[in-house]
């Protein structure tokens, strides 16, 4: 698809026009092209993890481009607070993190103006890239299943081999202490 499809399909589906968003979509695009993957949503849907590192409109939109989502273990996140990502093929075992250029906000005066400008700059102006080694546990690949265990001291389930054993007790994360709630 190209850029103009996509940012259709995207607003089609209630996405903003924002610098981010189109900035995630160029970004996506261009890493999948530095990979050589033709069709995602197609095809190629079953090859690609994605590794994002921001939590905004721009991963909204890597996803949108990629077909990669939590859903699927497809789509990654990873809390770094960065305009990044890391396109892993499956298929290959290579792997590309690209990242925006600090100095491609410079290229509009404004805010207002930045996402026509993500929209129409060259990627080496927008993107730089590395390729990266990405080790992916056979735990978090899209399609794998694991069994079940109960944490023996809430009772609820866990998946996907995501318990800690203490004492001897298999918990939970939250039980392990590990929880980012507490309870009232």
């Amino acid at each position: 698809m190209t850029f103009e499809e996509y940012e259709r399909l995207a607003i089609s589906r209630g996405a903003c026009r924002c610098a981010g968003h189109v900035l995630g979509l160029r970004l996506a695009m261009h890493g999948l092209r530095l990979l050589g993957v033709e069709d995602p949503l197609g095809r190629d849907r079953k090859r690609l993890v994605t590794f994002v590192e921001i939590d905004r409109c721009a991963s909204d939109a890597i996803s949108l481009v990629t077909g990669c989502q939590l859903g699927k273990r497809a789509l990654k996140f990873r809390d770094f607070g960065k305009m990044a990502a890391t396109f892993c093929d499956l298929e290959s075992g290579r792997a590309v993190r690209v990242y925006a250029k600090e100095s491609s906000r410079s290229l509009a005066p404004d805010k207002a103006g930045q996402a026509e400008a993500y929209r129409t700059a060259p990627d080496d102006v927008l993107f730089d890239h590395a390729w990266v080694k990405v080790e992916i546990p056979e735990t978090d690949l899209p399609g794998k299943r694991f069994g079940r265990v109960v944490c023996e001291r809430c009772g609820e389930h866990v998946n996907f081999k995501r318990e800690r054993v203490v004492e001897n007790a298999i918990l939970c994360r939250a039980c392990a202490g590990e929880s980012y709630y507490a309870p009232l």
